[in-house]
């Protein structure tokens, strides 16, 4: 440190400039010599982080779109009811177990309908389903207590309890299935849950959710009405239906065939390219029950 020394007849005297230069540069390379920034490194010279590897889902036009669903990243699927979201669902699981690929369906509301997968092609074998329910709702035939929701009940708060349990078997149910790993692909079925209570789940599970998929080869896929994992999704598509297709026979009514759905991009962190509005169209089918 220098010293300041008072003059008679003025201010005190200040050290000479190349003096203050010489410490400056004295205090740089001292701080340049540390152990602490050895390892950092000017963005510039950043290694850009590898594509990772992708999932097919077993729709064409959204793999054209988007590769796939990333190993090893959160992906986002949302749109309103009957947009499609359920097709996109059911077919990514059919496929990636038809490729041996042990995979979960964390369903969230219980609305999973095994025969549907079935004509999807799903293999039941490589498939774990958990059915998010409390005793409040359980099913006279499963043993289980059950209670009857009180329709005085002006304000709801017996279904209220019913959604918030629902929703944190959706959590401790995630957090163990990727605890555990081995599983190429896990899926969150938030649809048919209000948004109200949806928009409840912290920001930090999402962020743990996030962490705990990184190392491993598994993507995880979270279906809901609207966005939820906010930053934390890698991958966010937003659905659409644009047109049914009924049939005009027979001629007393018609028969629900198909649709067709609009599959927008709102964010990818895949490409170091400015994201823009990217779309595509595909048909889902409806197959007979007979």
């Amino acid at each position: 440190m220098s010293s300041l020394s008072w003059n008679a007849v003025g201010p005190p005297s200040l050290p000479p400039v190349e003096g203050l230069h010489a410490k400056m540069n004295a205090i740089l390379k001292h701080i340049a010599g540390s152990e602490r920034l050895i390892d950092v490194r000017p963005a510039s010279r950043l290694e850009v982080c590898p594509r990772p590897e992708m999932l097919a889902t077993g729709i064409s036009a959204l793999d054209e779109l988007t590769g796939g669903l990333p190993r090893g990243r959160l992906t986002e699927i949302c749109g309103a009811a009957s947009s499609g979201k359920t097709t996109v669902l059911v077919t990514a699981l059919a496929a990636a177990t038809r490729r041996h690929e042990n995979c979960v369906l964390i369903d969230a509301s219980d609305s999973f309908d095994p025969s549907s997968a079935a004509k999807a092609g799903m293999d039941f074998s490589k498939l774990l389903w958990v059915r998010c329910g409390t005793s409040l709702d359980a099913p006279a035939s499963s043993g289980l207590k059950t209670k009857t929701l009180n329709p005085r009940d002006p304000r709801g708060t017996q279904k209220k309890t019913i959604v918030e349990h629902r929703l944190e078997q959706v959590l401790k149910a995630t957090d163990l299935v990727l605890q555990s790993g081995g599983f190429g692909l896990v899926a969150l079925d938030l649809a048919g849950i209000p948004q109200k209570f949806v928009r409840r789940i912290p920001l930090a599970s999402w962020f743990r959710f996030q962490r705990a998929v990184e190392p491993t080869k598994t993507a995880l896929l979270v279906v809901s009405e609207f966005q939820c994992a906010q930053t934390c999704a890698t991958l966010a598509l937003k659905l659409a239906a644009l047109s049914h297709q009924p049939s005009r026979k027979p001629t007393h009514t018609q028969v629900f065939e198909g649709m067709r759905v609009e599959t927008e991009l709102l964010r990818s962190r895949l490409k170091r390219k400015p994201m823009q509005s990217v779309k595509a169209v595909f048909e889902s089918k409806a197959v007979s029950a007979g």
